[in-house]
């Protein structure tokens, strides 16, 4: 089985951008919404569609600027509230109650939304995210992202550089990295390739100084399951923060192995996400 691709259009401070996503499973079955990571696309979450295809519907977006998604046109647009906008006219298609994967940034896209008021949401996957993001970990991802190369060579040079700056998210085959390199490329005209994301996805962390992050606001008007799932050496959900969501009653999943993020490729994630919605 291989995703299918789909298009939809949301509006965004005065104009229309397309949203690409891809999608796999049978269109009445129960939706799930799969949402990246800050500068990931979509096809991170082939291996977790597969698994989830035969029970359900799920689609999973490239966010605006990223993979096949138009870019938008103020750098300063790229935060969270604009993504929030984006997938809620998504969720507005799909016009039905929806489970939600959200890996970082995804995950935060997630509680946003599922802290609103007649929000779609009846379950929540969040991966290596939580209400509370410490600063020294947003300073990590801010440096990688500022200091990514321009261009690559070809496939191997840039599969080389994700290795180094992914290589948190665990155990990953050979086959998973080439993957990963083939979607994150994106071709440029000289004929070198480039990170498939709008360069200035940047702009809104450029130049502040990392705070640490507090989201238990949101965290505490969300009133359905959530799985948390944690990589073993997260810098980004620490262990208190995923024992203070235990205890207001999330399940959890530690990963080992990995860090920031698990890419959800593994017998014992797939099966504990795919439990859990099933449930």
């Amino acid at each position: 089985m291989w995703p299918r691709s789909r298009e939809l259009r949301f509006l965004l401070d005065g104009a229309f951008y397309r949203m690409a996503a891809v999608e796999m499973g049978n269109p009445a079955a129960p939706p799930v919404v799969c949402v990246h990571g800050l500068t990931r696309n979509g096809h991170d979450f082939d291996t977790l569609m597969e698994a989830l295809a035969e029970q359900f519907l799920v689609i999973a977006p490239d966010l605006p600027g990223r993979g096949r998604s138009e870019w938008l046109a103020d750098g300063k647009l790229y935060q969270p509230a604009a993504y929030v906008q984006a997938l809620a006219h998504l969720l507005a298609v799909i016009g039905r109650p929806v489970m939600w994967v959200g890996t970082s940034l995804g995950g935060i896209c997630g509680m946003m939304i599922g802290a609103a008021a007649g929000q779609p949401i009846t379950k929540m996957v969040l991966n290596d995210i939580g209400p509370q993001i410490p600063a020294a970990a947003l300073a990590r991802i801010r440096d990688y992202i500022v200091s990514a190369p321009e261009s690559f060579a070809d496939l191997d040079e840039l599969e080389s550089y994700l290795r180094m700056v992914h290589g948190t998210f665990g155990k990953l085959s050979d086959k998973d990295w080439a993957r990963m390199a083939e979607f994150s490329a994106r071709p440029l005209p000289s004929g070198r390739i480039a990170l498939h994301y709008d360069p200035k996805i940047v702009e809104p962390i450029r130049t502040q100084a990392p705070k640490a992050v507090e989201m238990w606001d949101l965290w505490e008007r969300i009133r359905i399951p959530v799985l948390a799932i944690r990589g073993e050496a997260s810098d980004l959900l620490l262990p208190e923060t995923l024992r203070r969501m235990v205890a207001a009653g999330a399940t959890s999943l530690v990963v080992p192995g990995a860090g920031h993020a698990p890419p959800l490729t593994d017998r014992a994630s797939l099966e504990a996400v795919v439990a859990f919605l099933s449930g």
